[in-house]
């Protein structure tokens, strides 16, 4: 089930955007580079696993020093009986147990993750004072990304489906008509005045939920997983049967590098699932072939891309390919059923409208941890305003300002996923291991060591990812300066 919960976490709305990366990079660039991306992201995966196991030894050690404190002060005439302690010993391990985890007799291995420890949680235990601001930096530079992606495609879907049905093109949207933003929408409305209406409408409805905080989304998250499965099976499906009738009009070419950039940003996007790993992970009851079960899932969302990305770019002409790929199925040619094309062209408005006010509340707290002083408490207006405020104004500033989903992606996959992905899990990796040789001696194993454990890999992780900075700084610097 675990393993269910992270295949729908990582193929998200990132993977819409993926058939026009690839379009844009070539099929064989972008086939090799999707394929180093998944076994890059399944080793830092192996990291955070690593520094989850590590992070649960030491507040276990923690727990039996302060134990033994206590036994010591504790006289033996104080009226507690040994039943009692026991009760409340069995107790508290009960609060830690995995759900339907299979208790063995005896101490379990110091190093068993039984309790959720956060990355942030992972950050103040390994990382120096520094390092925890520069990770809480790096969180909240991607949930922004995350929350202007979000406040962009939306809108963007919105514009597409409806100013397509008003027009004479009743069914153009994918026909390879190219739209401009000052072409006419509605009478006199133009279509960019449609999308910012389209995003006032989103942000008067979905912002008001990052003032308060939102629980129990239970069914909204299954409604939303099966509407998202039934789409992507249909558009495969759809360019699967265009394909077989002789009506592909795809012919992508096998390598343009202007593209990487880009591909390179929503390849990383879309293998993202490190940050929740601590919510995933935790809840399996056995956990001791945790490792080969997530490769078999990286294996899987690998074929799963490269499906949807080559039934893509051989069914529609590169310069047909929309960024959000779903609108590519809005046209009459492609399904002549009006159901079905409206169920596709909005579903990223269902998908994402349900994930907004989550994401809002979690860049929200993650705003207040890093502000927050031990024992202090905020005033109400700073609070209740102040916080949701900066939460809520620059990704909306930023959907105002550019409609570009596939930069959009390509730019937080690029910086601040890159960060997330690859130097924080490897950062976690290099600063657990120092502390567990520190606390427990350089005997000690960790039953949840990463395959990956030598420390060769951890340097290579982090070179790639500065390099990667590099790289796509430089690319976008090179690329403007020609404009």
């Amino acid at each position: 089930v675990g393993l269910v919960y992270m295949f729908n976490l990582i193929v998200g709305t990132g993977a819409l955007t993926m058939p026009k990366a690839f379009a844009t990079a070539g099929w064989l660039v972008s086939l090799v580079l999707l394929m180093f991306l998944g076994f890059m992201s399944y080793m830092t995966t192996t990291f955070v696993v690593e520094a989850m196991a590590a992070a649960n030894a030491q507040l276990r050690w923690k727990r039996m020093e302060k134990r033994k404190e206590d036994d010591e002060d504790e006289d033996s005439s104080s009226g507690v009986s040994d039943s009692d302690v026991l009760l409340q010993d069995g107790y508290d391990r009960a609060e830690t147990r995995p759900i339907l985890s299979v208790q063995r007799r005896g101490s379990p291995n110091i190093f068993e993750i039984t309790e959720r420890v956060e990355m942030g949680q992972m950050a103040s235990m390994f990382f120096n004072k520094v390092g925890v601001n520069l990770f809480y930096f790096c969180i909240i530079i991607y949930l922004y990304g995350d929350l202007a992606i979000y406040a962009a495609a939306v809108p963007v879907s919105l514009m597409q489906v409806t100013c397509s049905a008003t027009d004479n093109h009743s069914c153009s949207v994918g026909d390879g008509t190219k739209y401009n933003d000052t072409d006419k929408c509605w009478g006199p409305i133009r279509r960019i005045d449609a999308y910012r209406l389209y995003l006032a409408a989103f942000t008067l409805l979905l912002g008001p939920f990052t003032f308060f905080n939102v629980q129990k989304t239970k069914y909204l998250q299954i409604m939303t997983s099966l509407m998202r499965w039934i789409a992507f099976i249909l558009m495969i499906i759809l360019a699967l049967i265009r394909i077989s009738r002789g009506q592909a009009e795809g012919h992508p070419s096998m390598a343009q590098l202007s593209g990487i950039r880009n591909l390179f940003g929503v390849c990383v996007y879309s293998f993202m699932c490190q940050h929740s790993l601590p919510s995933l992970i935790t809840p399996i009851s056995k956990k001791r072939h945790v490792n080969k079960l997530v490769l078999l899932d990286y294996v899987l969302i690998l074929a799963f891309y490269s499906l949807l990305s080559f039934t893509a770019i051989y069914c529609f002409r590169n310069d047909t390919l929309m960024d959000m790929y779903t609108l590519n199925f809005t046209n009459c040619e492609i399904i002549n059923v009006a159901f079905i094309r409206y169920f596709l062209g909005l579903f990223p408005v269902f998908t994402i409208s349900t994930n907004f006010p989550i994401i809002a509340v979690t860049l929200r707290n993650n705003w207040k941890t890093l502000f927050h002083r031990e024992g202090g408490t905020y005033p109400w207006l700073v609070d209740r305003i102040v916080f949701p405020a900066i939460t809520l104004i620059p990704p909306v500033l930023v959907a105002f300002c550019t409609h570009d989903l596939e930069s959009l992606v390509g730019i937080t996959g690029a910086y601040a996923g890159n960060g997330i992905q690859y130097l924080i899990p490897a950062f976690l990796a290099y600063c657990s291991r120092k502390d567990t040789q520190l606390v427990f001696g350089s005997g000690t194993v960790n039953k949840h060591l990463s395959p990956f454990r030598h420390t060769f890999w951890i340097v290579f992780v982090l070179l790639w990812g500065f390099s990667c900075f590099v790289f796509v700084t430089a690319n976008i610097v090179l690329s403007e300066s020609k404009l």
